[in-house]
């Protein structure tokens, strides 16, 4: 296992600033990193590295969001309210509804095929927008009408809306039906979200 993890860190980074010595982002050297030292590939790394991915993800996926949120600022945040809020369904709502009506007339697939497609592409990534913004923000490029502090809490309200969706169009495409209550968990998660992460926040600004 830790020649796996050394694998991962030390052939990651290395081929991340490779790419970006050559004007590429960062991410595709450690996505071509993961491709190649993959089971699929050269299979370098452990089992039991494989066997825990998926919590990896989530860790992984837990400190990019928290680097989003201790780079916004509150008031920032109160400028860009209801765009923020637009964007964080309405992009991905077009991008669904496209697949869903061109995709089965281009790839022969079914309309429910294409709506889970339209949902898995349509999400944004977090591992991309935010290290961008963070660094738009550091930059101070279009921070004076909080651009990029739009485009970061929509993009991670836009992941809550459409893994919804996600979940309910598989159930659809197995045979299941999708119920009013399936859809109710958007604002309900968002909400819970907000509550439970300002709550964190104060308790740890109290005790630290």
């Amino acid at each position: 296992m830790l020649f796996s993890l050394a694998v991962i860190f030390l052939v990651g980074l290395s081929a991340a600033a490779i790419f970006q010595a050559i004007g590429l982002p960062r991410i595709i050297g450690m996505l071509a990193t993961g491709i190649l030292t993959g089971t699929y590939v050269l299979d370098l790394l452990d089992p039991k590295i494989l066997g825990i991915s998926s919590e990896l993800r989530q860790i992984a996926l837990i400190i990019i969001l928290i680097k989003a949120g201790l780079s916004l600022n509150l008031s920032d945040l109160k400028k860009v309210g209801r765009p923020a809020v637009m964007m964080s369904f309405l992009p991905a709502s077009f991008e669904i509804l496209g697949y869903f009506i061109l995709a089965p007339l281009l790839l022969g697939i079914n309309h429910m095929e294409a709506a889970v497609m339209g949902a898995v592409l349509g999400a944004v990534s977090p591992a991309v927008v935010v290290p961008r913004m963070v660094k738009l923000m550091e930059e101070k490029y279009g921070t004076e009408k909080s651009i990029p502090q739009m485009i970061l809490a929509g993009a991670s309200c836009d992941d809550i809306f459409v893994i919804v969706l996600f979940s309910t169009f598989v159930t659809m495409a197995q045979g299941g039906s999708a119920k009013a209550t399936d859809f109710l968990n958007i604002p309900v998660s968002i909400i819970l979200g907000v509550l439970l992460g300002s709550l964190s926040g104060f308790v740890l600004f109290y005790i630290f």
